[in-house]
C-alpha cells in the first residue's frame, strides 16, 4: 500500500472515541511488509488536544494528495481505495513509458463492438483435447 505514497499524515485526538480507524490505519502502515514496500515514504502522527476529527491525509507519489474521514471510512476501505488509485498510477506509468498518450480515448464505435471469441476458442481446444483422450483409450 505505501509503495504509491510518498507521504500519510494521521491526525487524532487520543480521548476521541471515534479514532478506532485511524489507529487501525496507522498500525497498517507500520507493518513491515509495508514499510518494506516503500521506505522513503514518511508516515507522520499528530496527536491534537482539540475536537478536531480524526483524518487520515495520504499524498500519492505523483504528488496528488487525498483526506480521509477517520471517522466515517473504515481503515481497510482506505487501503482498498489507495490501492486501486495506486494500480491506476502503475497503468498510466506503463502507458506513459511505452509512448502512449494518456487518459487513454477509446472511440465510441470501439466500445460497441463485440469482443473476440476467446472463450468459444478455448472451448474448441478442450474439446479437441477430450476426443484425443477419448481415442486413447
Amino acid at each position: 500500500m505505501l509503495k504509491f505514497l510518498s507521504k500519510v499524515r494521521i491526525e487524532f485526538n487520543a480521548l476521541d472515541p471515534r479514532i478506532a480507524s485511524c489507529m487501525e490505519f496507522l498500525a497498517q502502515c507500520n507493518a513491515r511488509k509495508a514499510k518494506e514496500s516503500n521506505p522513503a515514504c514518511q508516515v507522520l502522527v499528530k496527536r491534537r488536544t482539540d475536537d478536531h476529527p480524526p483524518q487520515i491525509t495520504v499524498t500519492f507519489v505523483n504528488g496528488v494528495e487525498e483526506v480521509f474521514d477517520g471517522t466515517k471510512i473504515p481503515a481497510q476501505t482506505i487501503r482498498t481505495m489507495i490501492l486501486e488509485k495506486g494500480q491506476l498510477l502503475e497503468t498510466e506509468q506503463m502507458f506513459r513509458e511505452a509512448g502512449e498518450k494518456w487518459p487513454v480515448i477509446i472511440p465510441e464505435e470501439e466500445l460497441h463492438m463485440p469482443a473476440p471469441g476467446t472463450k468459444l476458442k478455448v472451448l474448441r481446444l478442450a474439446t479437441k483435447h477430450q476426443k484425443k483422450c477419448y481415442t486413447r483409450l
